[in-house]
């Protein structure tokens, strides 16, 4: 039955990624005015408020309001295919089901905030002095970050199970 489901159990991640990442939301954009910034190590990381209505290092956010919706469906469309992919996961294939969660988390924290806000709230502000300045991020876009990664790695490593580096071992699925 569990190879029924594939790697769904790990779906408990994305729930995770999801309430951290709501529950810090609400909470800056409770406690924060828009751009107001708090410093935790000088000249280096602070807390601020952003909104972000487009995509990644505000992609489109000048746009007219179309984007959206269409990142909206680009995200549920992804979110599908995570899924489905996670359900047919093989039992060995847990780093890529904890890669595969933690992007989904993501990919609906922010779906939400668009949806139901029409922007994206981030709140974290990496940068050096008052030179340079990382765009605003949020524990969403971390996840999908940390995701996209361990997917990369995942590619890299070939997707062999973890059993397999004994010489001569094979895998027989």
């Amino acid at each position: 039955m569990a190879a029924r489901f594939g790697k769904l159990a790990w779906l408990w991640i994305s729930l995770l990624v999801i309430a951290a990442d709501q529950i810090s939301k609400h909470w800056f954009d409770a406690n924060f005015a828009l751009y107001q910034q708090a410093v935790v190590i000088p000249d280096l990381f602070s807390w601020t408020l952003a909104y972000n209505r487009g995509a990644a290092f505000s992609f489109l956010a000048n746009e007219a309001g179309w984007q959206r919706w269409f990142f909206a469906v680009i995200a549920c469309a992804v979110s599908a295919v995570l899924v489905i992919w996670l359900k047919r996961l093989k039992a060995h294939e847990t780093w890529l089901a904890i890669a595969l969660a933690l992007v989904l988390g993501g990919a609906i924290g922010n779906l939400y905030d668009r949806v139901v806000l029409g922007h994206v709230v981030d709140f974290i502000l990496v940068h050096w002095k008052t030179e340079w300045y990382f765009p605003a991020f949020n524990i969403a876009d971390s996840a999908i970050t940390v995701g996209a990664v361990m997917l990369a790695l995942d590619m890299f490593r070939g997707n062999k199970p973890a059993s397999s580096g004994v010489t001569g071992a094979q895998n027989n699925e």
